[in-house]
């Protein structure tokens, strides 16, 4: 058995050398096989991490309002909710307390919240001049400034009253406009602590809008979960935002699939296309092996080393190449790094073997139909 391995490994050794350039051409093509399979996959597992961080720059995919729809939301069950998120999928949470105010005379919708994390949940909002960053100052909506006349730098008096119909009153300053192309465009936007010191009530807020990187399956569970055990809190989905994540994962992941399949199929025609060019090479060959009795699967063990070399070799080739093409084309689309999967290399090289193989199976059968007769006459 020893001498025999040595022999076939010998054997192995020559042909290769001796048909170098033709092979390379079989190794070339394996290796680009891999290295498509490996980047793609590697993609393909990555793209839904990447792709939902993406879809963050859309807005929040949950959205936390009181239970049963009436009055208003505790920050204190808000915070209870908060914690039951992952922490490791959480971009933000931003509170929303709306109140109807007047100035001079002109009724407005006020908007308390947390700048800093409406620039987490919310980055497509598109403010001109600069965010509030100190106690009694506002952003205006485009469409209030437009109808005002205010920018940035302008007084800005309110008053109102609150749920006890108490009056208030007080006086900030623009910094900037917001625009959306939505509602907030009509909207006056101060920081939560400035409205809860305003109208003299703290500790509410009307929904909260959170934003986090996990798939809509997940969305459903913690979602549950967080109905499950803060009661007064009921969170709910923004299906737009979360069907148009699904679609466009699952249309990639199709794609990805499909290039990959396309892939590997060209490098089989590649190698069974050299294989079969080696096979009618070496007819004369094999048919003086044959006569001197070597059997067919003598032969045929040959030439399936020869494809499984090519296979490990390539793969092995293709995986480093792999590695660096997903990560050349995740730093260049989404511009951040990606994580690659380390079980991804033996299997991608595993497949290069098995393609490979799979592809030297028909000039396998054409060399082991060689009659040693016929050949070695000439025919």
């Amino acid at each position: 058995m020893q001498g025999n391995t040595k022999f076939l490994g010998r054997m192995l050794l020559f042909s290769l050398v001796r048909r170098r350039s033709r092979l390379l051409v079989a190794l070339v093509g394996v290796a680009v096989g891999a290295t498509v399979l490996l980047g793609l996959v590697t993609l393909c597992y990555d793209i839904p991490r990447q792709l939902s961080r993406e879809f963050r720059s859309y807005g929040a995919n949950m959205v936390f309002v009181p239970d049963g729809g009436t009055g208003r939301l505790a920050l204190a069950s808000l915070d209870r909710a908060v914690s039951l998120l992952p922490a490791g999928g959480l971009v933000g949470v931003t509170p929303f307390r709306y109140e109807a105010v007047r100035s001079h005379l002109l009724p407005y919708t006020a908007v308390g919240t947390v700048f800093d994390s409406v620039r987490r949940t919310s980055p497509y909002w598109r403010v001109t001049g600069a965010w509030p960053s100190a106690p009694g100052e506002l952003l205006l909506g485009v469409d209030v400034a437009e109808a005002t006349g205010l920018s940035a730098g302008s007084p800005f008096p309110l008053d109102g009253r609150n749920s006890s119909m108490a009056l208030y009153s007080g006086e900030f300053r623009v910094t900037g406009t917001v625009a959306t192309g939505g509602v907030e465009d009509g909207f006056v936007f101060m920081s939560l602590a400035d409205m809860e010191s305003l109208t003299s009530e703290a500790g509410v807020s009307d929904l909260a809008e959170a934003s986090l990187t996990s798939d809509s399956e997940e969305l459903v569970r913690i979602a549950a979960g967080v109905r499950a055990g803060v009661p007064g809190v009921d969170p709910r989905l923004v299906t737009r935002v979360t069907r148009s994540e699904e679609q466009v994962m699952g249309k990639l992941t199709a794609l990805v699939y499909l290039v990959t399949l396309v892939v590997l199929t060209l490098t089989m025609i590649c190698v069974a296309t050299t294989m079969m060019t080696v096979v009618l090479e070496r007819r004369r060959e094999i048919g003086l092996k044959k006569a001197l009795g070597a059997g067919n699967r003598r032969v045929a063990r040959e030439f399936l080393a020869e494809g499984l070399f090519l296979g490990v070799l390539g793969g092995i080739a293709g995986s480093f190449l792999g590695l660096a093409f997903a990560r050349i084309v995740s730093v260049s689309v989404f511009g951040r790094s990606l994580t690659p999967e380390p079980w991804l290399i033996p299997v991608t090289v595993g497949v290069s073997a098995l393609v490979t193989v799979a592809a030297c199976l028909a000039p396998v059968k054409r060399a082991v139909d060689v009659e040693p007769a016929l050949v070695l006459r000439g025919e």
